[in-house]
């Protein structure tokens, strides 16, 4: 609850009886009538201390509460602060219901139904905020070795395999320079040794079997094994164990991996599942042996950056204890949401996978490590991108331009992290190009026009931008379009920074954007340009546009695209290397 401002305070103690409650919940006493719920409302909504108002009544035989309602409801249209009413009761309180509704004022019969619809517009908000923060850029990079993890998962597959093997799915993860500890596979006890022998001791011994997926439930994990004839003592132990316990599982052999002494590292579990309506989930963590019991996980949808995955850390509880407290110093987080996003990279280009959990991933201030990794795979998985709820950024629409005079730019799809490049295009137009793109004099662009023009759904809008090469890349140009419901019409969009005009910028990305709208198999493209804009018009009659004047000032753009190919030869000014 909001604590009430002094000024607040006093001017409630001059308006209500010496014995109203004195703060939140303001209770202005049983018998109040309308003009003292209108007065103690309007105290309320002067005070910048809160975000909204409950106004609650419960009816006694004193208090007209229809005419209560019928004031308070006035004074909500006056306001922009959030109000809520509950008027407690049935058949008493039915006139001041009605006259809610017909008012469009919220409206509740229990405090705690108000309360969650307050919550839920929290919520909301919260989630427009994060959607619009600006990514970090990612710290480092990794060039992932997808046909690597392709050839594994593909090896499986053909042996009728469901599940990799850990190894494999190390492997896997290794690809995507997911730090594991070293493990390797041992067919039988003899090798089990000798591959112990080369890691060095001490070292962990686990069961390999498909038919057993809680290797520690039937004592197929054992730790800090620190001599050949232990080793060789507890395999066999182990393997006679497991026979009395599930006497039809398979048993491949072992896996031995060195012994990781932890030293006050977090477990924590990381992975991803298939939901059947959103396709893959992403997961994160406290992990370990009891990570059902504790059930401390957040979920998220990929593709991840680095401020999706930051929100998807922070809403589980071991974060608090991630950052540190008392003599317990601060994990590495950069590493933590890096490998968030490897494996959101990981369910991204390779559909087959439907499962995968790192149980634990150790995490400390040097960084992270996979201890033990499950990954399920199944053939018909479609294609990556097809399967997510929110379409990734598509990589493969990449696209180098080199300008005849040598220097190289890339035509790429937009991303978030481009927010301050693009907030310099905008700052570095002239006045009239400003004019020419927004039909309109602005001075500048605020964190929310960025963040919508810079975080787009790829599934329903593109913008390909030009971007210099380098340490530093700036935007020159960007062209967008955005398509309606049925992928029939898009709207299109273009602007080149003032001073880099002249050089082939905008036809070349016309020419990209309109090459990917046909692919996409969209019907048309249209645009709207002001008569004074005649560069424009001229770019647009050169790929064929209908241009048709509307009135005195604007111009009307229009493409039939399933026609087939109408745009020009590429202008001598750039090529577009293959």
């Amino acid at each position: 609850l909001a604590k009430l401002g002094p000024q607040t305070l006093a001017a409630l103690d001059r308006l209500l009886p010496a014995n109203w409650s004195g703060g939140n919940p303001v209770d202005i006493a049983g018998d109040a009538d309308a003009a003292r719920y209108r007065d103690a409302l309007r105290i309320l909504l002067d005070d910048n201390g809160h975000d909204a108002i409950l106004v609650m009544l419960v009816p006694t035989a004193v208090v007209d509460n229809a005419e209560v309602a019928r004031i308070i409801a006035g004074e909500i249209r006056q306001t922009g602060k959030p109000v809520l009413t509950c008027w407690m009761g049935e058949a008493a309180v039915d006139e001041a219901r009605n006259h809610f509704e017909r008012e469009g004022v919220p409206s509740y019969e229990t405090p705690e139904s108000a309360i969650h619809a307050f919550l839920q517009m929290v919520r909301y908000d919260q989630n427009q905020i994060a959607l619009m923060q600006t990514p970090p850029s990612i710290p480092g990079s990794f060039t992932p070795d997808r046909e690597l993890a392709a050839s594994v998962i593909a090896t499986a597959l053909e042996q009728g395999r469901g599940m990799l093997t850990e190894p494999e799915a190390k492997q896997v993860l290794r690809a995507y320079a997911i730090p594991v500890v070293d493990t390797r596979t041992a067919a039988d006890v003899d090798e089990a040794v000798r591959q112990a022998d080369a890691i060095g001791y001490p070292v962990a011994l686990k069961i390999l079997s498909p038919d057993i997926t809680h290797k520690s439930d039937v004592g197929g994990v054992l730790l800090n094994i620190d001599s050949a004839d232990l080793l060789r003592y507890a395999a066999e132990g182990m393997l006679a164990r497991i026979q009395r316990q599930q006497p039809g599982a398979r048993i491949d052999g072992f896996s031995v991996q060195n012994m990781v002494q932890t030293h006050g590292a977090y477990e924590l579990i990381m992975g991803a599942a298939t939901d059947p309506v959103f396709g893959p989930v992403l997961l994160f963590g406290r992990g370990g042996t009891a990570v059902e019991v504790v059930a401390d996980k957040a979920v998220a949808l990929p593709p991840l950056n680095m401020a999706l995955a930051d929100d998807l850390i922070q809403r589980t509880h071991v974060s608090r204890e991630l950052r540190g407290y008392r003599d317990r110093p601060a994990v590495n987080l950069d590493a933590i949401r890096l490998s968030l996003l490897k494996v959101s990279q990981i369910i991204i280009d390779h559909p087959e996978v439907q499962e995968l959990d790192i149980n634990p991933l150790f995490a400390d201030t040097d960084g992270v490590l996979a201890l033990d990794a499950r990954i399920a795979v199944a053939r018909g998985g479609g294609s990556g991108a097809a399967r997510l709820a929110i379409r990734p950024y598509p990589q493969e629409l990449e696209e180098w331009l080199q300008l005849e005079g040598g220097e190289r730019l890339l035509l790429r799809p937009i991303r978030p992290e481009d927010e301050p490049a693009h907030h310099d295009l905008f700052m570095r137009l002239s006045k009239k190009d400003v004019y020419f793109r927004f039909f309109r004099a602005i001075n500048d662009l605020d964190h929310r026009q960025l963040a919508r023009y810079t975080q787009i759904d790829y599934d329903r809008e593109m913008a390909f931008i030009a971007t210099t090469d380098g340490t530093q890349p700036e935007t020159l140009g960007v062209v967008r379009a955005v398509a309606d419901a049925d992928n029939h019409t898009a709207e299109f969009a273009i602007v080149i920074r003032s001073d880099r005009q002249g050089q082939g910028l905008g036809r070349a990305l016309m020419d990209k954007m309109l090459r990917y709208c046909r692919e996409r198999g969209l019907r048309r493209l249209v645009g709207e340009t002001l008569l004074d804009n005649q560069g424009m018009i001229k770019l647009a009659r050169s790929f064929g546009f209908a241009v048709r004047f509307q009135g005195e000032h604007y111009v009307d753009l229009k493409l039939d695209l399933a026609d087939g190919p109408d745009t020009p030869a590429t202008p001598a000014a750039y090529h577009l290397p293959q």
